[in-house]
């Protein structure tokens, strides 16, 4: 009769960590930081399908690195878990301190048990009142949590990544700031060589922006992201709202795109589109994007 192969708890928790770090570490970096008008997220994406930066509820946002279809997955179940409780409760009680906490078990649960952790780190944030109100969660493959302020990077570069925004990162950055921060961060190469050019097209970029009256999530792509990084035409923030039909959570700067005037009239939520297209509407369901 042969013995089975005893391995210590502490070994198997170690190769396990090992193997998350190293299927994460393989991925490309995404940055979330704060920034004058609410939290912005820079990803290192060329994909505009397969999102690593989604809306999950009306003020609280969801970033990843690592495997898709791990982060997806959690993605959609945090989708459903702040649905279901903001129409049990009140939509104030959908939070992103509980919503991470959820998350934190679910990644516990497949870390311990499981026969292969996640390999995925995420970011749930949430933007609040005034930028002290502002809240960011970093989890790791193993269900840990950890608050932080100000800014967060993970995936392959992140130790870089996070010396460099420390350094750089200051309260009270306008967008425009802020994501050339961001991108300057994503461009260091890793083994320390000539930082690398990244343009608008190999970037996925969000904000979740406080001035909104309830669904803060918009993304920036197109030409004002274009101009937001530029360093010749630059523009310091978003407009206000677009005055073309198209998602409302997207700002493309393809119409006047310019920060209205005082007294000026701005398009309201259902006038973004057609009657019958079912877009745009603040007081509808939360959808995934």
């Amino acid at each position: 009769m042969t013995m089975p192969f005893y391995v210590p708890p502490e070994q198997v928790m170690k190769d396990r960590a090992d193997f998350a770090r190293k299927g994460i570490a393989r991925g490309r970096s995404v940055v979330v930081l704060d920034y004058d008008k609410g939290i912005a997220f820079v990803a290192e994406n060329p994909s505009r399908a397969l999102h690593k930066v989604s809306e999950i509820y009306d003020r609280i946002a969801f970033a990843a690195v690592g495997r898709y279809n791990e982060f997806e997955s959690l993605r959609v179940a945090g989708i459903r878990y702040a649905d279901l409780r903001g129409y049990s409760y009140d939509r104030t009680d959908v939070t992103a301190r509980a919503l991470a906490n959820t998350y934190a078990q679910t990644l516990g649960a497949v870390f311990t048990q499981e026969s292969k952790p996640f390999e995925i780190e995420i970011v749930v944030a949430e933007v609040g009142q005034t930028p002290d109100d502002d809240q960011i969660f970093r989890l790791t493959y193993d269900g840990s949590v950890a608050d932080e302020r100000g800014f967060v990077a993970m995936g392959g570069a992140s130790e870089q990544a996070e010396a460099a925004l420390a350094e750089r990162w200051r309260p009270g950055l306008s967008l425009g700031e802020a994501l050339r921060l961001a991108v300057d961060v994503l461009a260091i190469a890793p083994e320390g060589g000539e930082p690398r050019e990244l343009g608008p097209d190999q970037l996925e970029v969000a904000v979740l922006d406080r001035e909104r009256p309830r669904r803060t999530f918009r993304r920036v792509l197109g030409g004002l992201l274009g101009r937001l990084l530029s360093t010749e035409d630059p523009i310091a923030d978003a407009p206000v709202d677009e005055a073309h039909p198209g998602h409302p959570e997207v700002l493309s700067g393809e119409s006047n795109g310019e920060a209205p005037k005082p007294g000026d009239a701005q398009a309201g939520p259902h006038d973004a589109g057609p009657p019958h297209d079912g877009q745009g509407r603040d007081d509808g369901p939360t959808q995934p994007t």
